[in-house]
């Protein structure tokens, strides 16, 4: 039993020697240069150095608002090639993916009895013509009459008439490329018996990618042909496109209250293919307002600050400012009111920042940060992805 209660004396007495020594040395490290006590520099105001921070200068860059609306791409031109009769196919001319010019012969169909109707139509020509002649010479020498000559041409022409029937007819069993373009996938081969409005290939122009896109009419006036602007395609992330309007419909929808626009992009390649979703950026108009990175902007409920670097006679300050922000592009955010071009903000570690707190910026008579040279960099063309941007965020 002694030696139990001996043994809490002792370690209540460590104990008690741990913790004398924790107070020394808390209120020890106080006295210390820069650590936040008399001497230091995050005591307040009136201290020496404080929390070092990045400086980001405002600075002015352009900034847009757009209207962003989805659209279908279309190849300028396209077709569905089908067969006008029911009849078998005996050739097929043509590979899938073929690029094929206007003209190109793609499918043999079936033409046994069109090919005995013009050998027919052929031996009818040369029967009127032999007597056409005969009785033309036989009129010019006055031993026929003229009518009888006349007769025998009139006899020609129908027999002619015939022939040309009968060779078309022929040619719609052979299935041409109306245009120039590239074909699609194919499933018919010899033996196939095509129907009426059955398709046989594809048929796309995709040099230039058509895409026609609704408008809302409140945006009518910010129309006009041979606009430029700028697409997306989620095959291809936020790569742009860029293009133009080529038309603008002369309706506008009653239930929907948009006019339909068409535009025009030039698609080397065949990048963009039809039936692919395109989303449209239209610029409203470009403006230059002052500008922070995004990392300087803290937002709170509702509202959003920043804490600009004040100079004073004990040093640099944070002081924390309302602002109202705009548009957000490219990694930085436009500033509506509350600060003005070239004044100098805390770049980032805000939530480590207390308002009017003594701070240090980092690279102060040195070499300037590198938030403070992206900020006053020149900026890249806005993007077009996103929905209508505001002009408050």
């Amino acid at each position: 039993m002694i030696r139990r209660h001996l043994f809490l004396v002792i370690a209540a007495a460590v104990l008690g020697l741990m913790i004398v020594a924790a107070v020394l040395r808390v209120a020890f490290a106080g006295d210390e240069p820069g650590a936040g006590g008399p001497g230091g520099g995050r005591g307040g105001p009136g201290g020496g150095r404080g929390q070092a921070v990045s400086e980001a200068v405002v600075a002015l860059r352009p900034f847009s608002d757009q209207i962003n609306v989805l659209g279908v791409a279309r190849g300028r031109r396209s077709v569905n090639v089908t067969s006008s009769t029911s009849e078998l196919i005996t050739a097929v001319l043509f590979s899938d993916g073929q690029r094929v010019a206007a003209g190109t012969p793609l499918v043999q169909l079936q033409a046994r009895e069109e090919d005995a109707s013009i050998i027919q139509a052929r031996a009818q020509v040369a029967q009127a013509q032999r007597e056409f002649d005969r009785f033309k010479a036989l009129a010019e020498r006055g031993i026929a009459p003229r009518v009888s000559a006349e007769d025998a041409e009139t006899a020609l022409e129908t027999a002619q008439a015939s022939l040309s029937a009968a060779e078309a007819r022929r040619g719609d069993r052979m299935i041409r490329a109306p245009f120039a373009g590239t074909l699609g996938l194919s499933s018919v081969t010899p033996g196939t018996l095509i129907s009426p409005g059955a398709v046989i290939a594809t048929l796309d122009d995709t040099s230039v990618i058509r895409v026609d896109f609704p408008v809302p009419e409140r945006y009518l006036a910010l129309l006009r042909q041979g606009l430029p602007i700028v697409a997306t395609a989620d095959a291809y992330g936020s790569e742009q496109f860029s293009g133009r309007i080529a038309l603008i419909d002369t309706r506008i929808n009653e239930t929907t209250r948009a006019v339909t626009a068409r535009a025009e992009f030039p698609n080397p390649g065949g990048r963009i293919r039809p039936g692919m979703l395109m989303r449209v950026g239209i610029q409203q108009g470009q403006r230059q307002t002052p500008s922070v990175p995004e990392s300087a902007i803290q937002y709170e409920g509702d509202g959003a600050f920043v804490y600009r670097i004040a100079s004073g006679e004990r040093g640099s300050t944070a002081q924390r400012v309302t602002v109202e922000t705009g548009a957000v592009e490219n990694g930085f955010v436009e500033i509506v009111s509350g600060l003005a071009a070239n004044d100098r903000v805390v770049g980032s570690g805000l939530n480590r920042i207390q308002p009017n707190a003594p701070i240090t910026v980092a690279g102060a008579g040195g070499a300037r940060p590198a938030t403070q040279v992206a900020a006053q960099a020149p900026a890249p063309a806005p993007s077009a992805a996103g929905q209508p941007q505001a002009a408050a965020r």
